[in-house]
Order: structure tokens, then sequence, then C-alpha cells
């Protein structure tokens, strides 16, 4: 059974979405946690080390940070083919896009948001202006990151850009509005829109 430690309007909805797509056994754990105005706490029973969410915990296993948990996901609930598994084809892009989202997509647009410069030279970070054209020409080969097939990482990508979607943030284009719409419309992404408060 998966415990998934989740405060609403927060991304760890989105694992919600991906434990639905997956039809994995899952109860959700409602903590608090720190929030942006500096109120709130971080709540003992979380297990990530900052009391962030999301994170998860497999009969005890504990995994925080989203493209982990993704990745874990996926591994463990086959079934439903949302993410490829070592050795499979599409399994190096798959694992590329998750870890460009924690490493690039995330800091490029957090930096905008908080109107920081982005770090240049050795650094890996880029801002949004060079993140863009790359997840936009990658979605105009194909209806999703990984191709024809929906994955977990189309989970995070798609749900941080419907986040953003009415920000300033987020440059404007037709390619990202249609894959946003393409995602949400999941049923899946409906029961855990109706899920998320507990």
């Amino acid at each position: 059974m998966i415990t998934l430690y989740h405060r609403p309007n927060t991304r760890a909805t989105r694992f919600i979405f991906l434990l639905e797509e997956l039809e994995a056994p899952y109860e959700i754990r409602l903590v608090s946690t720190r929030t942006r105005d500096g109120g709130g706490a971080v709540d003992p029973a979380n297990p990530h080390p900052h009391g962030k969410v999301p994170a998860i915990s497999d009969d005890g296993v504990v995994v925080f940070e989203s493209a982990a948990i993704a990745t874990y996901l996926t591994d463990k609930f086959p079934r439903n083919r949302i993410g490829p598994l070592p050795g499979e084809p599409g399994r190096a892009a798959y694992l590329s896009w998750l870890a460009y989202y924690a490493g690039v997509f995330e800091p490029a647009f957090l930096s905008k948001f908080m109107s920081w410069e982005v770090p240049r030279g050795t650094a890996g970070w880029v801002g949004v202006e060079e993140v863009m054209p790359v997840i936009i020409a990658r979605l105009t080969e194909g209806p999703y990151l990984t191709g024809e097939r929906f994955s977990a990482a189309d989970v995070l990508y798609a749900t941080s850009f419907a986040l953003f979607a009415n920000s300033p943030v987020l440059p404007k284009s037709p390619v990202i509005e249609e894959y946003v719409k393409r995602v949400v419309a999941r049923p899946a992404f409906a029961r855990a829109m109706a899920k998320q408060n507990g």
C-alpha cells in the first residue's frame, strides 16, 4: 500500500493523478507544511527530510522528490504502461525527461517566478527562454514527451504548465496549451482533483 503525504493544492496532487493512472492501491495522508508566507509548520508525521510534499511511503520505504517518486511508482506498477521499464524502448528518453524536469525545468521556472538571475557558465541551469523551445520542439514531434505514449513525465510537466497557465512566467504557446488540454482531459486527472482534499 502506497501512502501519499499530501497537502491540497500543491504539487503533491499530481501524484494522486499518477496513482489513479497506475490503478495502484494508495491512501492519502494529509500533512501540514510551511507555507510561502512563513506560516504553517512541518508535520512530524511527514517523512520528507524537509517536511515538504510530495513524499510517499511504500510499506515503510520512503521515496521523496517528484522524479524519484514517478520512477519508483511506474517501475512498481507497470500494468498500465505509464513509464517504460528498464531495457524497454523509450526508457532513456523517459529518464532524461524526468531528470530534466528536476534539474533544469523547475530551476528555470522558479528563477523566473522569483525574478532571480539565472547563473551562467558551467552551472546546469538555463532560463525559461532556453527551456521552452526544447520542450515545444519535442511536443511538436509527438503528443507526449516520450513520443506516442503518455507517461509519468507528462504528469509532471503538464500539471506544472497548468499551474502557470495564466502567469507571465509561462510564455504563450499553442503547442503547450494543446498538450495541457490533452493531459488534463484524462479521467484519472478528474478523479485526482475530486480526491485531493482527502
